[in-house]
């Protein structure tokens, strides 16, 4: 968080589109997704690895362009689908979210953080400053006789003035709750979408816990 203050964000909650014609029409060519963490616990991209071996023939028809795991910071070419895990909660988020938006055909929240702000939006109840307060100031690993000091650098991505989930930034087209949601689910909606089909993931394998 830098000197000018938090980043304020206009609530703007936008309804879910459904399966894009392109999607549903696909050639023969893999789908192409790209995949990332903003404000989370990287739990949802351990349940995309807990497909298994299930994932396996999966990549015959997928292509990952980006990914979480691999580091890549930017989406290199146009993407169909596109995994987004954890809220916002600074304003690297936001640009990370709209670079998502411009590049992928359509983006799914991924998780509770994704969906409604999860735990980071805990803060959201006592107010950034307070929190930044009782982070470093009246932190018990304070230093006694030392100034306490909130970090404040240009380097530093500003902090947004509350945790926002995804769709009230940019719009987003589908939804998959849990925290983390099970990788049963995840995998019922990537094989639907390979495959061409209507999302069904049914409440066997979704949860709100």
């Amino acid at each position: 968080m830098t000197s000018q203050g938090p980043v304020e964000i206009a609530s703007h909650e936008l309804p879910a589109t459904p399966m894009p014609p392109e999607l549903a029409q696909r050639d023969a060519g893999k789908l192409k997704i790209a995949m990332i963490s903003l404000c989370g616990c990287w739990g949802c991209t351990l349940s995309m690895l807990d497909m298994d071996e299930r994932i396996l023939p999966l990549l015959d028809k997928v292509t990952i362009n980006r990914s979480s795991i691999t580091d890549i910071k930017r989406i290199t070419e146009r993407c169909d689908i596109g995994f987004i895990e954890g809220g916002v909660a600074n304003e690297e988020n936001i640009e990370t979210l709209r670079h998502f938006r411009e590049h992928c055909d359509s983006l799914i929240s991924v998780g509770a953080c994704a969906i409604w702000g999860g735990v980071p939006a805990l803060r959201n109840v006592a107010g950034l400053a307070a929190c930044l307060e009782e982070a470093y100031v009246n932190s018990p690993t304070a230093v006694e006789g030392v100034a306490p000091i909130i970090p404040r650098h240009e380097d530093i991505p500003r902090l947004t003035a509350k945790v926002y989930p995804c769709h009230e930034v940019v719009r987003m087209d589908y939804f998959i709750p849990g925290c983390p949601p099970d990788g049963d689910a995840v995998f019922a909606v990537l094989d639907d979408l390979v495959n061409g089909r209507p999302i069904s993931a049914s409440t066997s394998v979704t949860r709100y816990d």
